[in-house]
């Protein structure tokens, strides 16, 4: 079947590559040890999916409110204002097919065609994607290791144009798992205003902050007017396959994701909804007893790395991902990411996936047991020890 031309040079990325790589040893009957998933190993919680099932025998199976359950979007308002200080009303929330679609529908709600928006490298490979489907301009900043991967106030004005219409930002940061200061984010903050920016927080990862606590872009005084904010249950509540997120924002960007969400989906899985709103009522501390057993797993993958000849790996701040230093070994992010798959058996992803500055640097997601981690590392050491 002949495709639509706009998709004619449209090639699988660096990390879709080894996904797919990945699924064939799987079918091989050779599976690899998968560190390049985000997703936590953690199931979800059963009393959440006994929710899930009672709203089901309730009758919640008809077509739900286009913005979300009032009971959902105010547990939401709830949580953030519980975890982050961040004061919203349920007018404010939207609630989305996972973080992805409502990144999506913020992008076609408020670009115009040729408008830029201002993205940090390294960065989470679909944001380019989807400023691009949505007729707008990705303008990367190469941000350094040194700076924690956030963009200098000169870098910021360095980057912008008389089409900057907006800021797209992640803390804490995939792949980086690095965490944006609270200082860092005041710069950002007054760069947003001082230019009238837009700014779309992706803080999805909100929740996995090691040391030191995460900063909610859109609590920053003056910041709630002008911030979009992305979050979800899908890291917090490890309830990714249930695909549910949701955007704080001002109202009439609301209304407009409602109604642009009329012709896409028409709403969000009630079932999902209903056992969302019990895990953001109800699951507390189970998310700081993961959000430990996270630290602790990157700690110790963290100290085998560094161990290694060729490579350096900053501490763990944020997420579940280390991003370590590869270019001591000699190889580029897609040379030492193959050649580990096929001569180790151990699947990572290369940094350079994820944009310029992260050339040098692969992404280790921590999201299996302790056991298979460093079952992983033993893998990894003997190949970089083989390597010099």
């Amino acid at each position: 079947m002949k495709l639509a031309k706009r998709y004619g040079n449209q090639k699988p990325s660096g990390m879709v590559r080894i996904f797919q790589a990945i699924e064939k040893m799987t079918a091989e009957d050779n599976p690899p040890l998968n560190l390049s998933i985000g997703e936590p190993d953690f199931v979800t919680e059963p009393d959440i999916v006994d929710a899930a099932a009672r709203s089901a025998k309730e009758g919640f199976t008809h077509y739900p409110p286009l913005p979300g359950f009032s009971d959902l979007r105010e547990a939401v308002c709830a949580y953030w204002e519980r975890h982050h200080g961040l004061k919203a009303n349920p007018a404010e929330v939207y609630i989305s097919v996972g973080g992805l679609h409502a990144a999506w529908l913020i992008l076609q709600a408020l670009l115009n065609p040729g408008d830029e928006v201002l993205l940090f490298e390294p960065y989470f490979t679909p944001y380019a994607d989807q400023i691009r489907g949505n007729g707008g301009v990705p303008v990367t900043i190469r941000t350094r290791e040194e700076n924690g991967f956030a963009p200098t106030p000169e870098e910021l004005r360095a980057a912008a144009t008389p089409r900057t219409r907006g800021i797209l930002l992640n803390s804490p940061g995939n792949p980086s798992g690095r965490v944006l200061s609270r200082k860092q984010m005041e710069e950002i903050a007054a760069f947003a205003q001082a230019r009238d920016l837009f700014v779309l927080s992706d803080e999805i990862y909100e929740s996995m902050v090691y040391g030191g606590s995460h900063t909610c872009f859109a609590a920053l005084p003056g910041m709630k007017e002008r911030t979009v904010l992305v979050g979800g249950v899908s890291k917090s509540h490890c309830m990714t396959g249930w695909r549910l997120g949701y955007v704080i924002a001002p109202v009439n960007l609301v209304q407009m994701l409602c109604v642009n969400s009329t012709f896409q989906t028409y709403g969000v899985n009630t079932l999902a909804q209903k056992a969302a709103c019990y895990a953001l009522n109800t699951q507390d501390t189970k998310i700081r007893e993961r959000s430990a057993v996270f630290a602790a797993r990157m700690r110790a993958v963290e100290e085998r790395l560094n161990a290694m000849k060729g490579i350096k790996c900053h501490p763990a701040e944020g997420a579940f991902y280390l991003f370590p230093n590869v270019s001591g070994t000699g190889l580029s992010s897609e040379e030492f990411t193959w050649r580990l798959l096929q001569e180790a058996g151990v699947a990572v992803l290369p940094g350079s996936a994820f944009g310029a500055a992260g050339e040098g640097y692969i992404r280790i997601a921590c999201t299996q047991s302790q056991e298979t981690l460093m079952a992983a590392m033993e893998k990894m050491e003997s190949f970089t020890r083989a390597l010099l």
